[in-house]
């Protein structure tokens, strides 16, 4: 059809001014995802920043401001940390969307001019041509030919030929020809804007691993409160005073773990880092250690498995040399003067030099083929659809079979041939004619490009455990066709969209679980095999790049997109690859299983110490009816155990891949450690406070009677032999709490009992350095001050010593013979 942009008026400028003011502009910001303030509100008002700002109302009360100091700082730095990460992914996504941002060519008093995408209104009429983005909903009112490809709105790669009075749809680009269409929604009324109306939701999925340790922090807020509480009736009874009682309120809240929750923050940080190494992006900071969780992941077939490219697969020549019939066609694709998709992919396989053409035919999806005469050669040379060609072509039933195998395989089928004969072109109504006597020289078959480091993604995948599903827009046997190039499996179960329409919930959510290949699925339908195969229990990363994908992303537990993809989906994924790099999904797989041991790591250390502490201050309270713990002393334990150490341990974590042992290994590790180590924390405690009351020894070995022990006893050897007592216990409590580094990554086979053996030495000499430094308070007169420590005689360091590698023998023994599993009938033990 012959173009009339020329005779266009358009609007006039006061036309479109009074339409703006009418409220009929293109009014829509630029939204990359959330604003400053979402991000800043997100990650201030958590439950764990609630728990903390009511526990600094408690120290508030108790007259501790150094402490509310202390913790606001803990708080400040979580917040800033996740707020400069996200408020960075979110600077890289603005200026990608600035960049991508199109720009409209409108027609307004009958000239063509260049604007900005926000001040078209309704009723402009707007030029497209090959490459140029649809910027709002429309109508066709001049043609030339023009293909749309609409794969970011409906994911069908196919392209869709639009003729006068053809509707066009924003977010839909130009493929080829030239055409005008008057925009008839504009702003939030649009299509795309429709669609993507769920992405400004923002969502805030937790980890499992996060939904773990914020029901530990819960426990363990709940047994402060309990705790707590038992502290100020003592002190109403006057069973204790109110400065001791005020000292044992504030070591109590120091056992809701402010440190886990900062080395969880600053692992997310350094994980990100990690990441953008990769070239990827992370917009939610627990993203990475999430998508270590997966065990599903779906693609969306156009722009991730493929390269939004096509290519020659097969030049099958039909009475003609193969070598002459590659040459022709070379020449032919380099040649004509409107290249496309199907040119460039001969041109790619099939390089020539270019020749001086005569004659040409572009291709009109009217006509469905098209032409070449050559300067300096007789004849036509016409490419084309074979149900077209066919018409004047008589085709063997061999060569008919040949593209029917071809187009069953999904592949795109075309009849290349010649002519002597040059006809008349175009007819009177201006239409091109096939040539006469067309003899076949041979049959083109294409398919879509995978992406070259398709295939080695996928395999890393499946090495990993992760099932693949192909979700696609396009014809099930085309992706299927597609997925088996890829690398999985011949046997693999393709569902169409259709099929999932008819069937009920329960034989939905079996298909999904089952199949592995889904096409001509509409965004819904992503969405819904999304959630299936979450009601089945499995953890589910979606990736895409379309409008037509923001459904699922959200719906699924990681949300990936590609840079080049939708503004919509990259505002709403978790993760967006840059420069489109799929091969870094097997990284990010990898330092997510990283970050997520780190963090287990550490949080088998802060439970272990947080646990021992609890039933330390109970065992010891219902005995002897003192508190067992100062707040230096707590203080020094807490940084030397779990202070200092995790800060290395989540440094050096080390990806392992996923296992389907049965088990719990936290629950192996922590449950035995914590109730050993209790056990020899009260018995070190009760044994060096009865030493040093020497009536108590006296009265046990039956040389005073009991009521002579009282009046022997007086309130300054108590107070003096609980001095001694903390010393000892606290002493036991932080070898104990080194033990436990090479007990968690073992260097040799003698340390193996609740983790696998690692052979890596950094842990033990981590923990030999704490050490020292704890023996250099000791024996610093500054520091023995500053933390209350009361002088032990150095058999007693070696007593403690002895105790502490009992403990770790009886640990041990413990692990390796699995009794936890026995005590409770179930299984516990990994190993």
């Amino acid at each position: 059809m012959k173009s009339t942009l020329g005779k266009l008026q358009g609007l006039s400028d006061r036309e479109a001014a009074s339409r703006r003011a009418a409220g009929q502009g293109n009014d829509l910001s630029l939204q990359t995802g959330r604003t400053y303030w979402d991000i800043l509100r997100d990650n201030l008002f958590t439950f764990i920043n609630g728990v903390y700002f009511f526990l600094s109302l408690v120290l508030i009360a108790l007259g501790r401001a150094s402490d509310v100091l202390v913790l606001a700082s803990v708080v400040l730095l979580n917040v800033v940390i996740n707020v400069i990460q996200e408020i960075r992914a979110k600077k890289k996504l603005d200026k990608i969307a600035l960049i991508t941002r199109p720009k409209a060519s409108v027609i307004r008093s009958a000239q063509e001019r260049s604007i900005d995408p926000a001040e078209i209104v309704v009723g402009d009429l707007l030029v497209v041509r090959p490459g140029d983005q649809v910027v709002v909903d429309g109508v066709m009112v001049d043609e030339s030919d023009v293909k749309v490809d609409e794969s970011l709105l409906t994911g069908e790669s196919d392209l869709i030929p639009k003729q006068v009075g053809d509707p066009v749809y924003s977010g839909s680009f130009c493929v080829s020809g030239t055409g005008c269409y008057q925009a008839e929604k504009v702003g939030a009324e649009s299509l795309a804007s429709k669609m993507t109306a769920e992405a400004r939701k923002f969502r805030k999925v937790l980890t499992p691993l996060q939904r773990r340790i914020n029901m530990m922090i819960r426990l363990l807020l709940g047994v402060a409160i309990v705790l707590g509480l038992i502290t100020t009736l003592r002190m109403i009874l006057g069973v204790t005073s109110i400065t001791s009682g005020v000292q044992n309120l504030a070591v109590i809240v120091g056992l809701v773990p402010i440190g886990l929750y900062f080395m969880i923050t600053l692992t997310y940080a350094l994980g990100a880092a990690r990441i953008a190494e990769q070239s990827a992006l992370v917009q939610q900071s627990n993203a990475v250690e999430s998508i270590s969780n997966v065990d599903v992941m779906c693609l969306d077939k156009t722009g991730t498995l493929t390269a939004n490219r096509i290519q020659l697969r097969t030049a099958y020549p039909i009475g003609i040399d193969r070598t002459k019939l590659e040459a022709i066609l070379g020449s032919y694709a380099i040649s004509t003067a409107t290249s496309n998709k199907t040119n460039e992919a001969i041109l790619t396989a099939l390089p020539a030099a270019k020749r001086p053409v005569k004659m040409e035919v572009p291709f009109g999806s009217a006509h469905k083929w098209s032409a070449i005469v050559f300067a300096d050669e007789p004849g036509i040379y016409v490419l084309g659809a074979p149900e077209i060609l066919g018409t004047v072509i008589p085709l063997q039933a061999g060569l008919k079979d040949y593209i029917q195998a071809g187009a069953d395989q999904g592949l795109r089928v075309l009849l290349f041939a010649y002519s002597s004969t040059v006809p008349n072109l175009p007819d009177a109504a201006g239409n091109p004619v096939l040539p006469p006597q067309l003899q076949p020289l041979g049959i083109l078959c294409f398919g879509d490009e995978l992406r070259p480091d398709a295939q080695q993604t996928l395999s890393e995948f499946r090495q990993a455990g992760i099932q693949i599903k192909v979700i696609s827009g396009d014809n099930p046997v085309t992706v299927a066709a597609l997925a088996r190039q890829a690398g999985l499996s011949d046997d693999i179960l393709a569902v169409s969209g259709q099929d999932l329409a008819e069937m009920d919930e329960a034989a939905f959510i079996q298909t999904a679980e089952k199949g592995t290949i889904f096409g001509r699925i509409t965004p819904e339908q992503k969405a819904r095999l999304v959630q299936s195969l979450q009601s089945r229990q499995h953890y589910v990363a979606m990736m895409g790049d379309g409008v037509n994908d923001v459904l699922s992303l959200k719906q699924a537990n990681v949300g990936v997109a590609m840079e080049s993809g939708s503004q919509a989906t990259r505002g709403v994924a978790d993760i967006v690859l840059l420069n489109d790099t799929f091969s870094a999904l097997p990284k990010i797989f990898l330092e997510g299983q990283r970050i997520q041991n780190g963090i287990a790591d550490i949080s088998k250390l802060f439970m272990v110490r947080i646990f021992a502490f609890i039933l330390t201050i109970v065992a010891i309270g219902m005995i002897t009816l003192t508190f067992p713990f100062g707040i230096k002393t707590s203080t020094l334990v807490t940084f030397l155990t779990v202070g200092l150490p995790p800060f290395f341990v989540t440094l050096w974590a080390k990806p392992t891949r996923p296992s389907a042992v049965q088990g719990d290994s936290f629950l192996h590790f922590v449950i035995p450690a914590t109730l050993t180590l209790s056990l020899a924390s009260i018995l070190v405690y009760l044994y060096f406070l009865a030493e040093n009351i020497s009536p108590v020894f006296d009265w046990l070995s039956g040389q005073i009677p009991f009521e002579e022990l009282g009046r022997q006893i007086t309130f300054a050897d108590v107070s003096r032999a609980q001095q001694v007592a903390e010393k000892a216990m606290i002493t036991l409590q932080i070898l104990g709490g080194l033990l436990l580094l090479p007990f968690l990554k073992p260097p040799t086979p003698a340390w193996v009992g609740g983790e696998p053996l690692s052979r890596d030495w950094r842990y033990t000499i981590l923990a030999g350095i704490v050490l020292v430094m704890y023996g250099l308070i000791l024996v610093i007169p500054f520091w023995q001050t500053f933390f209350e420590l009361s002088s032990l005689k150095g058999i007693h360091y070696l007593g403690i010593g002895l105790v502490a590698l009992i403990w770790a023998l009886v640990v041990r023994f413990t692990w390796r013979h699995a009794l936890l599993d026995r005590f409770f009938g179930i299984k516990i033990s990994p190993f």
